[in-house]
């Protein structure tokens, strides 16, 4: 998974962990359950709007407020292929690797508009939007942490590992 493509939904800064998917919600941690509300208190049509392969563009500080881990599994289980923003809450950051959700920071997020298309290659460490044909930069993610990406989060990554190791 060199390259990720998709079209981007816009939602502004400091959306929250409840905002992610409201913690009514919560009594259920099978990710496609929680597929169903994700982002539901943002825009209630948005689970019946996305498509698998849909990218979340947001402003800074996505993902704060509680550091549950449903947040980045709805995302996920949704179908969202990626999040874009200028920042992450640290705890939502791990939590997305560690559930193997991709995210990037990027500063110049909110310039891409909604219903625009982006690739992000994550070798080249480049979001192209393929609406405008811009391209930004963004710090690479370390080969570690792809892996995390590539097997579907830490959980898979250590059994991937553990039978290497037998």
């Amino acid at each position: 998974m060199n390259t990720i493509t998709g079209k981007v939904w816009n939602f502004g800064a400091n959306i929250d962990t409840d905002v992610i998917i409201a913690a009514r919600y919560l009594n259920s941690s099978d990710p496609e359950h929680l597929a169903k509300y994700v982002m539901e208190d943002a825009d209630p049509e948005f689970p019946k709007k996305l498509k698998k392969g849909d990218i979340i563009v947001a402003g800074e500080n996505f993902g704060c407020g509680s550091s549950r881990e449903h947040a980045p599994i709805a995302l996920k289980a949704a179908g969202i292929a990626a999040v874009v923003a200028p920042s992450f809450a640290r705890i939502f950051y791990r939590n997305a690797f560690n559930m193997g959700l991709p995210i990037f920071e990027l500063p110049e997020s909110l310039e891409i508009k909604e219903g625009e298309e982006i690739s992000i290659n994550l070798d080249k460490g480049e979001i192209t939007n393929n609406t405008t044909k811009k391209t930004y930069k963004f710090i690479p993610i370390p080969p570690f942490m792809q892996e995390l990406i590539a097997t579907g989060g830490l959980i898979n990554y250590a059994k991937a590992e553990m039978k290497k190791a037998i």
